[in-house]
């Protein structure tokens, strides 16, 4: 990775399916004199691709790519190019160094840090370090009681209308606490609101 005088010249991928995170992304990085190259993909499909022309030195990976997730992608992209080092990006909720390790990653990066710790992340993860955090933790969503109960049953797999009834609540009630816990974790749906949950601990 020998290159200027900052010691390193790096590769770097984006794989993230919203354009403004790749433009975000790859203006902040380009403008580093230690990154030779930054180049972006949507889907797990483009990711594995241009893992194997590039080889990137650093694969910053979204941990929601629609329906797929970035952990497992991280697992097939370290096959196809193993000295590639992950940082997983997400800008809902944590993921926890075990779930990112036992993937393949080699930290975390929040969409939420400013622009200095994520540059900083990159470098770490490139120099072979480990990187979980600024220096703080984000804080876990706060559900009301009712929310958790929702959020349990909708984790179970059940329909609004079967968790009104468990719940004897109204079907319009159980949409509102949906909603509402949709906009806490930060998601779009059922199956990110549950990966999420699960990740930073409010499920099992």
């Amino acid at each position: 990775m020998a290159g200027n005088g900052n010691g390193l010249s790096l590769r770097v991928l984006v794989v993230d399916d919203h354009d403004v995170v790749h433009w975000g992304f790859r203006l902040l990085l380009d403008r580093q004199p230690w990154v030779e190259h930054c180049a972006a993909a949507r889907d797990p499909e483009e990711a594995l691709a241009a893992a194997e022309r590039l080889q990137p030195h650093v694969a910053l990976v979204d941990l929601f790519l629609g329906a797929e997730s970035g952990a497992e992608l991280t697992k097939e992209l370290k096959a196809r190019s193993p000295r590639t080092r992950v940082l997983l990006i997400s800008g809902a909720g944590r993921v926890s160094r075990g779930v990112a390790t036992a993937a393949g990653a080699s930290g975390f990066v929040s969409k939420d840090w400013g622009a200095p710790d994520v540059v900083k992340a990159v470098r770490m993860v490139a120099l072979g370090m480990e990187v979980f955090g600024p220096q703080r933790e984000a804080p876990t969503p706060m559900l009301s009681g009712r929310e958790r109960e929702v959020l349990t049953e909708i984790a179970s797999g059940a329909t609004n209308r079967e968790i009104a009834e468990r719940l004897y609540l109204s079907p319009h009630t159980v949409k509102e606490h949906t909603s509402s816990i949709y906009r806490k974790l930060g998601v779009r749906n059922r199956a990110e609101a549950v990966r999420s949950a699960q990740r930073i601990g409010l499920i099992g």
